[in-house]
């Protein structure tokens, strides 16, 4: 496994959830604003900021995983799963780069 392609496209996709959630948080920020007096339109208010309540805090979620495979890249322990100690198969990895566990311990 080439650990610098998965280095760069760890960084892109590191990048790419910090601009999201900067994005979120801006938005947080507006829905401070005054309420809507249509209740129907509160309602809608309500559920948008829960929803991105919920993008935010998985995004950030996965900007944690990502920073741990980093992480696991310095210090050569990558392909390792963090549970039981064996291999993390080359398979998952492609798919899910950020993944801690092989995929006995995630089942």
């Amino acid at each position: 496994m080439n650990h610098d392609l998965v280095r760069q496209q760890l960084l892109a996709k590191r990048d790419e959830l910090l601009h999201r959630t900067a994005r979120i948080q801006r938005d947080l920020q507006h829905a401070d604003q005054p309420v809507s007096q249509d209740f129907a339109e509160q309602a809608t208010e309500m559920e948008n900021t829960e929803v991105l309540h919920g993008i935010d805090a998985e995004s950030r979620h996965e900007l944690q995983l990502i920073n741990h495979a980093l992480d696991r890249l310095d210090n050569d322990s990558y392909e390792t799963c963090v549970k039981c100690g064996d291999a993390i198969g080359e398979a998952r990895l492609q798919v899910l780069p950020f993944a801690e566990h092989c995929i006995h311990c995630a089942s």
